[in-house]
């Protein structure tokens, strides 16, 4: 049976901690506008506080997620039990994006473990926890982390990342510029 709450409970973390993987969500204010799922892996989820989360974003072939914080903060995680008793649970918040470089950052990017192409922080003040059933969910083996992204990303020099940034992360699919696209505009002048 589906509970809701206000804030991360205790049960939740431990739960939490254990999903190898989770999936972000969000999308644009505009009606026709796409709806962003982005699954997300590796030890890059950090909860600060029953209300608070954040996860490090990597350097891949699209920034939806920013440009949709960037317009309307709108966000939902989503968790779900592969292994052991099913469950699903969804934090639900507005978040916003940090960049390299910002205080923020500074203070924020030691929680983490170096993954070759980090991008930026996303941050998010959770409002809503509703778990759910899983029933649905089948079962499935964690076999490992796949390692292409960070492969690919360590062949990346310093300036042809940011050539991928404004090439591939700097404006949405729906045309919505990211803080990203934002920063490197400024410093392109």
């Amino acid at each position: 049976m589906g509970e809701m709450f206000s804030s991360i409970q205790p049960q939740h973390r431990e739960f939490i901690s254990k999903q190898k993987m989770f999936f972000v969500g969000s999308a644009p204010l505009q009606s026709d506008g796409h709806v962003n799922i982005s699954p997300k892996g590796y030890d890059a989820l950090r909860i600060f506080s029953p209300n608070e989360v954040a996860y490090l974003d990597l350097t891949g072939s699209g920034n939806e997620t920013s440009a949709h914080l960037e317009e309307n903060g709108r966000i939902t995680f989503m968790f779900m039990a592969v292994e052991g008793s099913p469950m699903i649970m969804r934090l639900y918040g507005k978040g916003r994006v940090i960049l390299p470089d910002s205080t923020e950052w500074n203070e924020l990017i030691g929680h983490f473990d170096y993954i070759p192409g980090a991008r930026q922080i996303i941050f998010a003040d959770i409002h809503s926890v509703k778990t759910s059933c899983g029933f649905g969910v089948p079962f499935y083996s964690y076999e490992g982390e796949r390692e292409t992204l960070k492969h690919s990303n360590e062949k990346k020099a310093d300036g042809d990342i940011s050539v991928y940034h404004l090439q591939k992360n700097a404006v949405s699919m729906d045309g919505i510029m990211t803080p990203l696209g934002k920063q490197l505009q400024s410093e392109r002048g």
